[in-house]
């Protein structure tokens, strides 16, 4: 499988801890496969929800190579997917045009902005990975989340 790459340390990270597996992680399941990480998981899932208010969390999977992710969206608008990894988990986002111009003119840390500018652009827009192993890492995927709801 090929490597992603990490946008916060633009490093290759693990692949999806759920992949080849048919059925949705359980709960039980995802605090195995997270461990200590599973703590950064619940707070940001439960902070993006209540500070965002995003309405809909599922599980999702493109395809079981691909392995499972739990979808965020607000309005139905997909705003996040964070991918279980071994001990930490993958935050993914698809930023339009003015959310990376927001970005630009954020607080976000400088190894983070430079990581946007270099992501690959796709049709959905520009794929933004941050592999979440701290409480800084989440407060940056937070701060991604608000620009994409708000741009």
């Amino acid at each position: 499988m090929t490597a992603v790459k990490d946008s916060s340390r633009n490093k290759p990270v693990e692949p999806n801890a759920f992949a080849g597996q048919k059925a949705k992680p359980s709960d039980a399941g995802l605090a195995s496969v997270l461990g200590e990480s599973v703590a950064l998981w619940n707070k940001l899932v439960s902070e993006l929800k209540q500070e965002l208010k995003i309405d809909t969390a599922e599980w999702h999977a493109a395809s079981p190579k691909m392995g499972w992710s739990l979808r965020l969206q607000l309005k139905r608008r997909n705003i996040v997917y964070l991918g279980p990894r071994r001990k930490s988990f993958l935050a993914a986002f698809a930023l339009g045009d003015k959310a990376i111009a927001a970005a630009r003119k954020s607080n976000l840390p400088a190894d983070v902005l430079k990581n946007i500018a270099d992501s690959k652009r796709y049709a959905e827009g520009t794929a933004v990975r941050i592999q979440v192993r701290t409480e800084k890492d989440v407060e940056v995927v937070k701060k991604l989340a608000k620009i994409k709801i708000e741009n």
